[in-house]
């Protein structure tokens, strides 16, 4: 326990020396020094794992971070089952990243390229703090954080306009959600004086809190959860952030920044029990975001888009589980969908590292026999995202189904409808990608070639991963007490276990909607290999549905319409009428009124003596009237300003 501030500091430090020494190092030195941060880091999480499972929970206080006389905010780190789940998901999916990137990212000069490692550890860093802190501002710091490198590495190539505008787009949108994160914040200091977990998360505390209080807070803090985990209708920034490179992908949808939300509502479960009416609005969004994500990805060619379009959709699935009460379901998914996903991305790369940066899926095919163990490993993360038995994905997205199915059959369904779609994108961009021939440039072919070792490793490690990541959540159905990950975390869960309600699923129910939504899973599949596995580029315009889907049912734009645009023509009118017509205006007339008396009254100084003598004469009549007449000219200004 006491080994815990080494898991964030060893990023920060990689941070601090790739980026103060990024001009002096190799690039050699750059990757030791990036991924044998995340590795020390990764070791250190094993011993917090362990020692946590043998009941080593607790809370490490270093120093009062706010101390005034209302309240007390300590900079501490709390260390449990759930934080030490999070610590190997983030330092053990981002070591094999930032291995994969030392080969991806060769290219680059070596300012760039230890400028570029610099950015990923401070991602983790701030990763790691938004999950270690033992109070809502600890993670509200880490929450910012990762919010910054985010903007920082989707813009890395910052001569690209496009890329800007991507890592622009990301911020905005992330600062609307933080707004909410933090009212709900400020909300939670004014009731109880306190941000401290130990402290908000309990029945005494509670009990301080109205029905409306728990509801504001809740739907505020989901608020934050919709802008960091790219939930509707804050999720259309995740996509254009495939402008980054391509591991800084496998990064934010893997092992860090889209998982906070989840993370934050997880940590907040008991908080969120108390409040049915939010849970129901965290379930219709998630599945919405679920089936929506997932109508866009069926028609998406670029092969990060579809991805990016699939973690929007994996992404509620969890929100959908965290909704009906299956906290645990939640984070196992969100551990399985870590493997795979980060698996897609790399194995994404990997092909677009072949193809010599193209990422359109009718400009490849044929791949499987030039990138043997990219093709299979890519495979093997199709299976388990489809949620195929026995692959990793199946075990846990069937676990919120099935709680889906215990809260309202509706939610169930539209959870199968869009596993369905999961399986068909998934399986449509495989074939366009790895079957039939290959349709791009010969100049292409003449260069394909299988990844070097420093990516293929990462891969192969990740598709061990992806197959029997599962296996630590098996069903009760199966096989009695044998899931590992809900037992390990139950302690977490166990207050707000008594306040669900959740009508149980029979053994025979159960095991009949495994059996269904499998076979509709795997016809699915069927359908989408048979229809891309010797696909042919048409060249048709797309019409109708297919157009919309092509354009993502056109959100940008309506987007644009009903939000963007009115603002650029309300802040054009602050610009052009408010402040150089009103507020310039009266400042610079005010100047130019006084530069023209000045003109005038300058005049006056004739040097005639004549004109003084006469200034002078009539400026004592004058004082000789007001004194004369002061009585009556004190009664008039009294009447005026009465």
């Amino acid at each position: 326990m006491n080994l815990a501030y080494l898991v964030p500091l060893f990023p920060l430090l990689g941070f601090l020396i790739n980026g103060i020494f990024r001009k002096q190092l190799s690039k050699q030195a750059v990757g030791i020094v990036g991924w044998g941060a995340l590795l020390i880091s990764f070791i250190v999480s094993l011993v917090l794992f362990f020692d946590v499972k043998s009941g080593g929970a607790g809370t490490i206080r270093y120093f009062d971070f706010i101390n005034i006389s209302s309240f007390n905010i300590p900079f501490a780190f709390q260390i449990d089952q759930l934080t030490s789940i999070f610590l190997l998901i983030i330092t053990g999916v981002g070591f094999l990243i930032h291995v994969y990137s030392t080969s991806y990212m060769h290219d680059e000069q070596s300012h760039h390229f230890a400028r570029y490692f610099a950015y990923l550890n401070l991602f983790v860093f701030s990763m790691l703090l938004l999950v270690m802190g033992a109070n809502f501002l600890i993670m509200f710091i880490g929450w910012e954080g990762v919010g910054l490198c985010s903007y920082l590495l989707i813009g890395y190539w910052f001569k690209n306009n496009t890329f800007n505008y991507a890592a622009r787009k990301a911020f905005v949108m992330n600062r609307i959600g933080d707004l909410g994160f933090i009212i709900a914040l400020f909300w939670l200091l004014e009731k109880l004086g306190t941000l401290s977990y130990s402290e908000v998360f309990t029945t005494a505390a509670l009990s301080k809190l109205s029905s409306h209080d728990i509801i504001g807070i809740t739907l505020l803090l989901f608020v934050g959860a919709t802008g960091k985990s790219a939930q509707i209708p804050l999720y259309t920034w995740l996509p254009d952030a495939m402008a980054g490179p391509t591991p800084v992908s496998a990064l934010i949808h893997a092992a860090t920044m889209v998982t906070a939300g989840v993370y934050m509502i997880a940590r907040s479960n008991l908080l969120f029990a108390m409040a049915p009416f939010t849970n129901q609005i965290i379930a219709i969004i998630g599945v919405a975001t679920a089936v929506f994500a997932a109508t866009i990805a069926c028609k998406q060619n670029d092969i990060k888009k579809v991805l990016a379009y699939s973690t929007v959709s994996q992404l509620g699935y969890m929100f959908l589980g965290l909704g009906v009460g299956a906290y645990g379901g939640a984070v196992f998914h969100v551990m399985t969908h870590a493997f795979f996903k980060a698996l897609l991305f790399l194995g994404a790369g990997s092909v677009i590292h072949a193809m010599g940066g193209e990422q359109d899926g009718r400009r490849m095919g044929g791949l499987k026999k030039f990138m043997p163990i990219t093709h299979i490993t890519f495979l093997l993360a199709c299976l388990a995202i489809a949620g195929v038995p026995p692959f990793s994905g199946f075990f846990s997205k069937d676990e919120i189904l099935s709680a889906a199915y215990a809260s309202n059959p509706i939610l169930y369904y539209f959870g199968v409808f869009g596993a369905l779609l999961t399986a068909y994108y998934m399986f449509r961009i495989y074939a366009m990608t790895f079957l039939g021939k290959f349709r791009g440039t010969e100049e292409q072919k003449h260069h394909l070639h299988e990844s070097p070792k420093a990516m293929t490793i990462p891969l192969s490690i990740l598709a061990i991963l992806a197959v029997v990541g599962g296996f630590i959540g098996i069903p009760e159905v199966f096989v009695p007490n044998a899931h590992l990950l809900e037992n390990y975390l139950r302690p977490i869960f166990a207050a707000s276990e008594p306040l669900k309600h959740v009508h149980e699923v029979s053994r025979s129910t159960e095991l009949l909607l495994m059996a269904i939504s499998t076979i509709l899973i795997i016809l699915s599949i069927i359908w989408a290999w048979t229809k891309f596995s010797n696909y042919e580029d048409q060249a048709r315009p797309t019409t109708g549905i297919a157009k919309a889907l092509e354009n993502k049912w056109y959100v940008d734009e309506i987007y644009d319409a009903l939000v963007a645009n009115p603002l650029m023509k309300f802040t054009a009118f602050l610009k052009n009428i408010v402040e150089k017509s009103g507020i310039d205006g009266i400042v610079n007339g005010v100047g130019k009124f006084i530069q023209y008396s000045s003109r005038q009254i300058r005049l006056v100084q004739s040097g005639q003596v004549g004109s003084y003598i006469l200034m002078m004469v009539l400026s004592l009549v004058i004082l000789f009237l007001v004194f004369w007449n002061q009585a009556y000219i004190a009664h008039f200004v009294s009447v005026i300003f009465k």
